[in-house]
């Protein structure tokens, strides 16, 4: 490999993990939002998507370039297939947070509807699937990425138990179909935030 190249891939690691830290911190404020019904911190969330949308394509055009100028091959070459699809990961779980944080901004103030109690650990859950997907990219940890995999299954089953209390809800009182309707879909988005850490597992084991 020459210096140049690996110049260009250090170089692309580094802004990959920047859109990531990025990313994370973009999917805890709109968690924020959603459970403390903050709609400032939902406009912060739907306001920053310009930036995550601008640094993928930036990326996505620098891993096209390293394609283009280097022909990279065997594991440089895995690296930057790699890149290209988490990078394009991130950017759909960014659009995802601007989903829960648009959930939260219409979510009415003055009534007290109850969070759904599988809601918070799904929250941790998909969190700590984010957070530790990008450091196994980091770490290149095939132990640690397949942590991430086995833990979509916990995600999956707190949604599940959120419809069926969301139905419940709905069926016993109709006045809360609004606010039940837009925790269903923040529960959905966690739960599709999730498959994308897990997609980016996978890649780090690719």
């Amino acid at each position: 490999m020459t210096k140049h190249l690996r110049a260009d891939l250090e170089r692309l690691q580094k802004r990959l993990l920047i859109l990531g830290a990025r990313v994370e911190d973009t999917v805890r404020k709109s968690i924020e939002a959603l459970m403390e019904r903050r709609a400032d911190i939902a406009t912060q969330v739907i306001e920053g998507d310009p930036t995550i949308d601008g640094e993928e394509v930036e990326i996505e055009e620098e891993c096209l370039k390293i394609l283009a100028l280097h022909q990279p091959v065997a594991n440089d070459l895995r690296f930057v297939a790699a890149c290209l699809k988490i990078n394009s990961d991130l950017e759909r779980i960014g659009d995802l947070a601007v989903n829960i944080g648009e959930r939260a901004a219409s979510l009415r103030r003055t009534i007290g509807f109850p969070v759904p109690p599988a809601l918070r650990p799904m929250m941790e859950a998909t969190t700590r699937m984010l957070r530790e997907c990008l450091d196994s990219f980091v770490k290149q940890s095939v132990p640690l990425a397949r942590k991430v995999m086995a833990e979509d299954a916990q995600v999956d089953a707190c949604n599940r138990t959120n419809i069926g209390e969301m139905v419940q809800m709905m069926k016993r009182d109709s006045d809360q179909v609004e606010d039940a309707l837009l925790f269903l879909s923040a529960s959905k988005s966690l739960e599709r935030i999730a498959d994308h850490a897990t997609n980016i597992a996978e890649d780090v084991i690719y």
